[in-house]
């Protein structure tokens, strides 16, 4: 029996290409994801990213859907949230072909019930698991179908109607691409808005010759802070692989923090529905929550992972949520994660008045950072135990443990410690009042990591 613990993740299945997946394995994971959904649908869509392997993976699982005698709906080439689009217009459960931001001899597969509804470890991915290993049962009756269907015009389409940026000034815009989905969706999306598209490594290359599509690494966002400054541009904007994801550096090059960026968006949805909930994970800087607080709004905390959001916000009928990882949240997106829909937010804010955008997001800038920092380690268990054992013994100390440790210092300044669902790794994230307090404590903590 075939042991998939190493590639079903929390939320997603993922792993090297040829070494942990192929089109066989592939091929009966679509038959599992046909059973588990059998009972609420009778058809799947399914879509894929710009990697080499993610044609023939693609059709190996819509193979394994059409032998269970469900129809797949093809849509091809197709951003993460363009797949989530389709599931939710067209109400059907989807799956989508991608690695995200891993590096190119990596795929994957994220899945969703009907509406964009997520599926997690909790929610079918164990079930779909354990039905590969024990072995899929064949089925007797007539093979479903496969027809192809664009929907890219109508994703462009549905996004300009809930984003109004017809009174916008005009805007130059940077946008990194990082040769994945971003190429093929920005044009037809930005088509006939004001503004300027400055484009960078848009053509579709699953092998990334330029620079990992990971914006969440400061050097991949290198060559699009020089460029919108050589341009003298209002804006930049990278996306990952799959573009679901969407970084913002401002007029100066600089970083916008996507903390900032969930407390602007939260602002703008929370005047269209005043008193409404905002969803922000425990890594978010504690401003979100103090801004959307501020405004009126309900701040609700929640655990990282888009399958926990989503399920936290149809919970609490959040109208938007954010996440430190630059993914973003509507339920007028059917819950599910847009960057592009965020970046025209911020394009719409900052077109409605004359300031820079380093002006705009300032106000929502309100303590230092020092962004993901990750380390190696061999017992990450082990690793965190020490370092709770060491702040549980300091005075004033609050710990909680809602997904990996939160640490909470007298002083204000605080650090999330957490084990990454995909990679041998502890992810740390620490927030202060200003960078040599938060240098000084990231010291501290990756000295127990790393000693």
């Amino acid at each position: 029996m075939p042991d998939l613990s190493g590639i079903v993740k929390a939320y997603d299945i993922r792993g090297v290409v040829g070494e942990q997946l192929d089109a066989a394995l592939v091929r009966d994971l679509g038959s599992a994801f046909a059973l588990l959904i059998k009972p609420e649908s009778d058809a799947i869509v399914i879509g894929h990213d710009m990697r080499d392997s993610s044609p023939e993976l693609s059709a190996a699982f819509a193979d394994g859907v059409t032998s269970q005698g469900l129809d797949v709906v093809s849509i091809g080439l197709a951003s993460t949230d363009q797949l989530y689009f389709a599931s939710g217009s067209l109400n059907l459960p989807g799956a989508m072909f991608t690695a995200s931001h891993n590096p190119a001899k990596y795929n994957g597969i994220k899945l969703c019930r009907s509406g964009a509804a997520p599926v997690g470890q909790d929610s079918g991915l164990a079930e779909i698991r354990d039905t590969v290993e024990q072995g899929v049962p064949a089925f007797a009756g007539q093979r479903g179908s496969v027809t192809e269907k664009d929907v890219l015009a109508d994703y462009a389409a549905y996004l300009r109607k809930l984003v109004d940026l017809s009174g916008s000034r005009p805007l130059k815009v940077v946008v990194d691409a990082g040769n994945g989905m971003g190429g093929y969706t920005v044009p037809t999306v930005f088509a006939g808005l004001p503004i300027e598209v400055v484009p960078m490594y848009f053509e579709l290359d699953g092998n990334f010759p330029n620079h990992e599509a990971n914006p969440l690494d400061p050097k991949n966002i290198v060559d699009l802070q020089a460029k919108v400054r050589e341009e003298g541009a209002d804006a930049g904007l990278a996306f990952d692989g799959d573009a679901d994801r969407c970084f913002v550096v401002d007029e100066r090059g600089e970083p916008v923090s996507p903390s900032a960026i969930t407390a602007l968006v939260a602002i703008r949805e929370l005047e269209k529905e005043p008193g409404g909930t905002i969803i922000h994970n425990l890594i978010t800087s504690k401003g979100v929550p103090e801004i959307v607080a501020e405004h009126g709004g309900k701040p609700v905390r929640t655990r990282v992972g888009h399958s926990f959001i989503k399920a936290e916000m149809a919970k609490t009928g959040a109208i938007f949520g954010g996440e430190h990882s630059a993914h973003y949240y509507f339920r007028d997106f059917w819950r599910a994660d847009t960057g592009m829909l965020a970046a025209l937010h911020v394009l719409a804010a900052l077109g409605e008045q004359t300031g820079p955008l380093s002006e705009l997001t300032a106000e929502y800038s309100r303590y230092a950072a020092s962004g993901e920092i990750n380390s190696t380690v061999d017992d990450q268990v082990a690793r965190m135990m020490a370092v709770k054992d060491t702040f549980s013994a300091r005075d004033g100390v609050e710990i909680d443990e809602l997904d990996g440790l939160t640490v909470q210092l007298p002083g204000g300044g605080w650090f999330n410690l957490r084990p990454s669902n995909t990679e041998p790794l502890l992810r740390l994230n620490v927030e202060a009042a200003d960078a040599e307090a938060v240098r000084a404590l990231t010291e501290d903590v990756l000295a127990i990591v790393r000693g």
